[in-house]
């Protein structure tokens, strides 16, 4: 494809002498997280670094987290679990990567608030949309939505797993 050569390039260059990265990656390796949690909080780690560019992330204090946590408020359209999940990677780069105090968040940085309330669906509007579900997945319809499990959780599932009596 036009333009993988460049972005080859790149990733070969440039990410080589990331160190924030490269440390932050160890470290995610070390905790055993999820690999959806190592790639959204090495995402986070490279706006981050974005934001604080042309300096080094490895060279950053807890006042510049703060001003990313307040520009992602008040200047992204971010929403608040966002906005979470960000201050929870910058939390695991201070502890666990720069060996510093975690950023306290409370009063210092700017938040932006979800407004709106969640639309709640009536029985039979949600009974309506299961049966939308082509056949084949309806059962793990029902099984999402009556359970409660995580899709990840439902996909892992298998029939052991499942008490038909109860």
């Amino acid at each position: 494809r036009k333009g993988e050569g460049a972005l080859n390039w790149c990733f070969r260059e440039v990410v080589a002498t990331d160190s924030a990265g490269q440390r932050m990656g160890r470290a995610l390796g070390r905790e055993h997280g999820a690999a959806s949690t190592e790639k959204a909080y090495m995402g986070c780690l490279r706006r981050f670094q974005a934001f604080v560019h042309p300096r080094d992330a490895m060279q950053v204090d807890a006042a510049e987290a703060l001003q990313f946590l307040s520009h992602l408020a008040v200047a992204t359209p971010t929403s608040t679990s966002t906005q979470n999940q960000t201050y929870n990677a910058l939390c695991f780069f201070f502890r666990h990567v720069l060996q510093q105090a975690v950023p306290q968040r409370a009063a210092q940085a700017r938040r932006a608030v979800d407004r709106k309330l969640p639309t709640v669906l009536s029985k039979s509007q949600v009974y309506q949309l299961l049966e939308c579900l082509p056949t084949r997945f309806r059962l793990m319809g029902r099984l999402h939505y009556g359970t409660g499990l995580r899709l990840n959780e439902l996909l892992r599932l298998r029939i052991r797993d499942v008490d038909a009596d109860r």
